[in-house]
Parts: C-alpha cells; sequence; structure tokens
C-alpha cells in the first residue's frame, strides 16, 4: 500500500473514532438529562433557569445534590407530633385574615421545624431546601416561596395576595413532610383542614377576607 493510501485510511479512520465519540457522549449526556428530569421534575427546569440555560452547570449542580443528600435517611413523625404540627397549621392559616404577615412568618418557621424533626439539615435554609429538592422534588418550591414571602414581610415590601398565595403553594409541601408512613392506618392518621378554593375576596365589618375555603371561624382557609 502506498503512502498517500495509508495516510487517507488514518484519517478516515481518525475521523469515523471522532464521531463514534461523539455520538456515544451525546447519548451519554442524553441519558444523563432524562434521569435528571425524572428524578427533579419542576426543580430540574428551575436549576436549568438559574444556571441561565446552561444545563450541563445544571446537571452538576443536580447531581451534587443527589450525591449528598440521595441516601440521606429521615425519619415520619410520631402520631403525637405529626397531630401538633397539624394544629399549628390550621392555627396559623386562621390567623392570617387579622394578621397575614404574621401567619406566612409562623408557617415559614413552621416548615423549617417540621423539616428539622423529619430529620433533614438545619444548619441553613438553603442546605435544607437542597436536601428536600432531591426528596421532595414536586413540592420544595412551595417553601422556597413561603421563605421568600417571609422575608419581603419583615421588610415590609409583600403585599396580601402575594401571602396568601405563598401559604396557598406551600400547602402541599406541608401535607407532604406531615403525612403518616405508608404502612399506617390512613383512618387514624389526622386530616388538614380543606385545601383552598381559589381566590375571591369580599369586604366585610371594614377588613378584607380572603375567601379561599373557610374554617369553623369564616376564617381565609
Amino acid at each position: 500500500m502506498s503512502t498517500g493510501a495509508i495516510i487517507f485510511v488514518v484519517v478516515v479512520a481518525v475521523v469515523v473514532a471522532a464521531a463514534l465519540a461523539v455520538r456515544f457522549a451525546r447519548g451519554g449526556a442524553g441519558r444523563r438529562e432524562r434521569v435528571l428530569r425524572r428524578h427533579f421534575g419542576p426543580e430540574y427546569e428551575l436549576s436549568v433557569a438559574e444556571h441561565a440555560g446552561d444545563a450541563a452547570a445544571a446537571h452538576r449542580e443536580l447531581e451534587e445534590r443527589l450525591a449528598r443528600y440521595g441516601e440521606l435517611r429521615t425519619e415520619p413523625l410520631a402520631g403525637e407530633l405529626r397531630e401538633r404540627y397539624v394544629a399549628e397549621w390550621a392555627a396559623a392559616q386562621e390567623m392570617f385574615i387579622d394578621s397575614p404577615e404574621h401567619a406566612v412568618t409562623t408557617a415559614d418557621q413552621l416548615l423549617g421545624r417540621l423539616a428539622r424533626d423529619r430529620g433533614y439539615p438545619s444548619d441553613s435554609h438553603a442546605e435544607q431546601v437542597a436536601a428536600l429538592s432531591v426528596h421532595h422534588a414536586q413540592c420544595v418550591q412551595g417553601y422556597r416561596q413561603i421563605h421568600t414571602a417571609a422575608a419581603r414581610t419583615r421588610e415590609g415590601l409583600a403585599d396580601t395576595e402575594e401571602l396568601r398565595e405563598a401559604v396557598v403553594h406551600a400547602r402541599p409541601f406541608f401535607e407532604e413532610l406531615v403525612k403518616p408512613p405508608h404502612h399506617a392506618d390512613a383512618q387514624q392518621a389526622p386530616t388538614p383542614t380543606p385545601a383552598p378554593r381559589g381566590p375571591r375576596r369580599s369586604h366585610r365589618g371594614g377588613r378584607w377576607e380572603l375567601g379561599l375555603g373557610h374554617t369553623k371561624k369564616g376564617g381565609a382557609w
């Protein structure tokens, strides 16, 4: 075989090898993305958005969360403690009409304690949310939202509608963390107050009431 033919064969081999490497790399990246999307759900899109569309950076962050918190062992709440949290959440909801700011701050603190009592980290809010996002990806955004609303309340920046939405969106997160173990008798588990039915407003006796269902006291939920 001539020298030119040998060079041609070598060049073709290098090109083919490079093409195969790119194909395998893309296939691996695709599988990686599918796994992360399946596990994190809405958290995946949020992470990509936070990294300005840089999917590779988002993948690295999510994989770091999985590596750090994927094996975290948590425990369900004891029955008495679960009942106490359900009662506290109901009280925070009833508090909303007279003091939305206090209700949101109370609910935010309650969720932080609840996560800690379930076994999630409590050294910082950011670490706690990162761990929660691995195990409760579908609803942890509600916890972020109410924490942000509580901070804005302290600065005097949040209006009533923002606070109302924060509590409504945090509710699924609360219910996820407070629910009994799968093997527990569902009939014995305390039942939180009915879920909000959607916003409506009426003015009664000089104060605004946010119609989100009702309680025994005619409150906001």
